[in-house]
């Protein structure tokens, strides 16, 4: 994989954040980031739907555009976002002074690489142990794409979930359905839920006797931190990833993917995972799951916690999708409450500007 070129990133954090307009160097970073990273070109379309421009999109620029190889879905958004351009002052690269590179970083030795990993496993494998008990509300948001373009996502639910961790073991309390108040359990809701993200998914890809194949892939930025990328792959005799379908037919899948780790404090931030060699016969063809986390406060000290995860499943041409967020952490009680107004006045985390998986 290229080395992500950190000024990209910062270009488009920074743009996030003042909402300025976009110039043409930054547009042109980030398409240009976009293809060398093999971004998903859905996210780089719906991104530039948000911003406004400080330049004229001309033809003779889109075309330029296309000949690098954008995405069709971000070629039609540019197509559809030009006339709104019309008048504004004509695209100008600034010249070499004005815009210095960033260098590339170099990888670490295959020495530190191998001790970074080491360092992210001895964590992750005594990760459970050193949460402390808590209370936090799950939010599941459950979307259905039946074109299978990921172009038409519908939304099916929203299910608020109470969450206590407490001598090392989860307990899932469904509070509202939609904002209405449930007594459901999370096992009687139907379709995919998701349970278990307190560490499960961190101890098995660490765990020696999956023996997971660990290379570099590259230097990024995560939510304003510095995190060493490393690619994964794990196949189906050393796999515990299991699919189910419709509670009955169940398999277990090879997997590989990204992990994401902390520069600072050698933690895993994030893991990609991707399911491989689906057997042809089974109605899932694809699965997809990323798991975020962050350091949160309970009762004045941090801790690296789940923050948002996403899974994706295709069934034929039907797509399925949950976004799940991890809010309102606090230490657990015997009357440790989440009250429904809480729950119920929560705005969704706010998207992160478009980034690898």
């Amino acid at each position: 994989m290229p080395v992500v070129r950190l000024l990209s990133v910062f270009l488009i954090a920074a743009l996030v954040a003042a909402q300025a307009p976009l110039t043409y160097p930054q547009l042109q970073d980030l398409l240009k980031s976009s293809i060398e990273q093999n971004l998903q070109d859905k996210e780089i379309a719906k991104y530039l739907k948000s911003q406004k421009f400080g330049f004229e999109l001309t033809d003779a620029l889109i075309e330029d555009f296309q000949g690098w190889g954008i995405g069709p879905r971000t070629l039609r958004t540019l197509r559809e976002l030009q006339p709104a351009t019309k008048g504004l002052s004509a695209a100008k690269a600034p010249a070499p002074s004005e815009a210095p590179k960033a260098p590339e970083l170099p990888p670490p030795s295959p020495e530190e690489q191998e001790r970074i990993i080491e360092e992210a496993r001895s964590y992750a494998l005594d990760y459970t142990s050193r949460l402390p008990d808590f209370i936090c509300l799950q939010i599941t948001r459950r979307f259905i794409d039946p074109s299978g373009l990921e172009m038409d996502w519908l939304k099916q639910d929203e299910i608020k979930t109470r969450v206590s961790y407490f001598d090392s073991h989860e307990n899932y309390e469904v509070v509202s359905i939609n904002n209405k108040l449930t007594d459901a359990g999370i096992l009687e809701l139907g379709g995919a839920v998701s349970t278990g993200e307190f560490g499960s998914m961190l101890a098995e890809l660490f765990d020696p006797k999956t023996q997971a194949d660990f290379r570099w892939a590259r230097h990024s930025l995560l939510r304003g931190r510095g995190v060493y990328v490393f690619e994964f792959q794990v196949p189906r005799h050393r796999s515990r990833w299991s699919l189910t379908f419709e509670k009955t037919n169940s398999i277990i899948t090879g997997y590989r993917g990204l992990v994401y780790v902390d520069k600072e404090t050698e933690r895993v931030l994030r893991i990609y995972m991707q399911a491989e060699n689906i057997p042809t016969d089974f109605p899932i063809q694809l699965a997809q799951s990323r798991l975020d986390y962050d350091f949160m406060k309970i009762s004045g000290e941090s801790y690296l916690l789940p923050l948002k995860a996403r899974m994706r499943m295709r069934q034929g041409r039907y797509l399925s999708r949950n976004d799940v967020e991890f809010r309102l952490y606090r230490k657990f009680a015997v009357d440790a409450e989440i009250s429904f107004d809480e729950a119920e006045s929560l705005e969704p985390l706010p998207e992160e500007p478009p980034a690898s998986p």
